[in-house]
């Protein structure tokens, strides 16, 4: 007798974004972000002094006032399209699905038990994190939490992870796909923006503790330590989206986004190539941003609109985002393909 499949749910998990534009709201938000030991991996006594002296005094007003440039009547882009996603997976899958933030509402827990209130005999809660590389900041943080709340809400139901998915194939295809109404246009040079780190997150993630920076061109030499190399990762996705959509090499870039504080971060910073590409000829430029799957602050404002101004102040003509993925059909179809326990 064939045995039955466990009875599963699927969580999908982002960042999150505060409740509303106050910035009273933004603080908290920030608070909880910024104090999160994955994402200022200082000890807590210097982390608090940092976050409560010297970064929470100023950065929610600044941040408050960036939100309401792209702030919707239905609320946060992020949020507003994470929970249309949910939607369009869950009409296209026979098991329920949630939808949590790792910051902000609706939080991991409330995504747990919002599996949970649609079935009572869950067995199995497949996770989905929505970054496509791997960083402790992002995807390992998401995954603890997660890990966390269902062992405090449901211990006994298992818990299976989704890898980060920066080389699957489909994801690669419903990048290119969401793409292609852009890359048709006359541009002189299309930048690969992603979310900046510390160059130190890149050697504390190494399990070699010898690879990551510290051999000549570390990213191309095969090793053990790309499996939690967020670099590495990076470089792949924009080597199979070019190779994917057909983009000469002379004719792309990569750089990284929203540093933070004064320490080394990847290189070279995005805002800084924005103001150089126009001196070096590039008139039309498109700026695609692979690290994110939905529309968000980091895209929508620091991207679409105060990289476009950099870009526009320098010398630039034509400036383009490229949407994230959001909603496109083919994005959606991979999401579901993901749910379905043989994936």
């Amino acid at each position: 007798m064939e045995k039955s499949k466990p009875k599963r749910g699927v969580l999908l998990v982002n960042l999150g974004s505060p409740d509303s534009t106050e910035v009273s709201a933004v603080r908290k938000y920030l608070h909880q972000f910024l104090m999160d030991e994955k994402v200022i991996d200082s000890p807590y006594l210097i982390r608090k002094f940092v976050v409560c002296c010297f970064i929470l005094p100023k950065r929610p007003k600044e941040s408050a006032h960036a939100y309401r440039t792209i702030w919707t009547d239905e609320g946060s882009p992020l949020i507003v399209i994470s929970q249309k996603v949910k939607e369009l997976v869950q009409e296209r899958v026979d098991c329920p699905v949630g939808l949590g933030m790792r910051y902000g509402n609706p939080s991991s827990a409330a995504g747990i038990r919002e599996l949970l209130g649609q079935s009572l005999d869950l067995e199995e809660i497949l996770l989905i994190p929505l970054y496509p590389h791997y960083a402790a900041s992002s995807y390992e943080t998401a995954v603890m939490e997660v890990e966390k709340q269902l062992k405090r809400i449901a211990p006994k139901i298992r818990l299976q992870v989704k890898p980060p998915f920066y080389d699957d194939p489909d994801y690669i295809e419903a990048m290119v796909a969401s793409a292609s109404e852009y890359l048709k246009k006359d541009y002189d040079h299309i930048l690969f923006s992603y979310h900046g780190l510390p160059e130190r997150h890149m050697k504390t993630a190494d399990p070699t503790g010898k690879h990551c920076l510290q051999v000549e061109n570390c990213c191309s030499v095969p090793s053990e330590a790309h499996q939690t190399c967020y670099r590495h990762q990076v470089f792949r996705t924009t080597e199979l989206f070019v190779e994917k959509a057909g983009i000469p090499k002379d004719k792309y870039s990569i750089s990284f986004q929203s540093r933070l504080g004064r320490e080394p971060w990847l290189k070279p910073y995005t805002d800084l190539e924005l103001e150089r590409l126009p001196k070096e000829g590039v008139k039309r430029i498109l700026v695609i941003c692979p690290a994110f799957v939905s529309d968000c602050l980091e895209t929508l404002e620091e991207i679409g609109i105060r990289g476009r101004e950099s870009f526009i102040q320098a010398g630039g003509e034509e400036y383009e985002m490229i949407p994230c993925m959001n909603t496109h059909p083919r994005w959606i179809e991979t999401l579901v393909k993901w749910c379905q326990p043989e994936a």
